[in-house]
């Protein structure tokens, strides 16, 4: 089996958190909707404690963080829930960025067509979206500003601690799709941002989970419209049965991260040093602002080498991708690295190593990088 680098994509289940969904599975596998036996009562106290769990990594209360099915879902209800508030207001103006996920853009791709004004920032070749490049764009009609934590291909850190302070005492609301940033950056999640988006299965708890995080401005809270009906649950804004294994799962995952966080965080950057310094001795490009970036994704392309013919390549050797793996299949250039405006040939090839520190223990760094090199090699004889 080749070692895993493609932890950006998804984890594996911790198997402390796969022990902790089987038992809610099969023991204990009441809905906790239903209030007249112990099996439902026991239920909705495990998601309450869950709830409360996880509100407070944000510094929040419980009843301002509803469970979704993941980020993706979480920012169709920040995005498209906010909409008809800016309807009503005369507030059609939204500021982006154009390295967002997919998750993002093609919601906001559905509000331009609904009349809105998506403006979306190109951060250059750093891929780090400055905060002076935000404020020139705010006007009186500005409804939301959604950017992400964590660029889900480059790695690269964007400053939305530092919005939430610039926009906190404006009418503009700031959401941040979190999903690759949650666990591995806490502090900056702590902050006045009014929504945030996370999935589970980026932290080691299963696919399927996730949660927005909806805080409120003192007695205010965000006027979300929802997408679905039927049942009531989770504010009326995410309705259906709850998924109570899922959900514990989600909130023990990241009781063993943030539990266990300084020393994932130092195993993560000693890794990405002996990497980095093996990867000397190639002919080599790191996409993306490298002070400012988690130290669990690189993003780098090598000179005269095709990304997928090198993934093939390696392939028993490390699982890889070129990015996204919701849009690394289309085989297009990275709409992320030519959103940072670099050329088509670095967009095209770009290629993306994630990693926990768990995945690539017996990983042979300087057997990858050989065979990198050797093919490197081959690519500029044939050249």
């Amino acid at each position: 089996m080749s070692a895993y680098l493609d932890s950006a994509a998804t984890t594996r289940v911790d198997p402390r958190v796969a022990e902790v969904v089987l038992h809610w599975m099969t023991r204990e596998f009441g809905n906790a909707g239903s209030r007249t036996h112990d099996w439902g009562t026991k239920a909705k106290r495990a998601v309450q404690q869950a709830r409360e769990q996880l509100a407070g990594v944000f510094d929040a209360g419980p009843s301002e963080l509803i469970f979704t099915s993941g980020a993706t879902e979480s920012n169709n209800i920040a995005l498209l829930g906010l909409a008809p508030h800016g309807e009503s207001q005369g507030r059609r103006h939204i500021i982006s960025s154009s390295i967002e996920h997919k998750a993002v853009l093609e919601p906001l791709e559905h509000l331009a067509s609904r009349g809105f004004e998506v403006d979306l920032i190109s951060p250059g070749p750093s891929g780090r979206v400055s905060v002076d490049a935000v404020r020139e764009r705010l006007r009186e009609d500005t409804l939301l500003v959604s950017l992400m934590h964590v660029n889900n291909e480059t790695g690269v850190i964007q400053p939305v601690a530092e919005l939430a302070g610039l926009l906190r005492d404006t009418p503009t609301y700031l959401h941040v799709d979190a999903a690759q940033g949650f666990g591995k950056l806490a502090d900056d999640l702590k902050q006045p941002i009014d929504m945030i988006s996370i999935s589970g299965h980026k932290v080691g708890a299963p696919k399927g989970v996730g949660a927005l995080l909806i805080r409120r401005r003192g007695r205010d809270t965000v006027p979300l419209t929802p997408l679905m009906y039927g049942g009531g649950q989770e504010r009326k804004l995410r309705p259906g049965t709850l998924p109570v294994p899922l959900i514990v799962g989600l909130a023990k995952a990241a009781e063993i991260f943030e539990k266990e966080h300084e020393q994932w965080w130092s195993r993560a950057v000693e890794f990405r040093t002996r990497l980095v310094k093996a990867l000397d001795r190639t002919r080599v490009h790191f996409n993306g602002d490298q002070e400012h970036v988690v130290p669990h994704i690189l993003n780098l392309s090598f000179e005269g080498v095709d990304a997928e013919a090198l993934i093939v390549q390696l392939k028993e050797l490390v699982a890889v991708s070129t990015g996204s793996a919701c849009t690394s299949a289309s085989y297009t250039p990275s709409h992320v690295l030519r959103g940072m405006g670099l050329p088509d040939d670095v967009a095209a090839n770009g290629l993306r190593l994630s990693w926990f520190p768990d995945h690539v223990e017996d990983l042979d760094v300087d057997e990858l990088v050989n065979e990198i090199a050797e093919f490197q090699a081959g690519a500029a004889y044939f050249a």
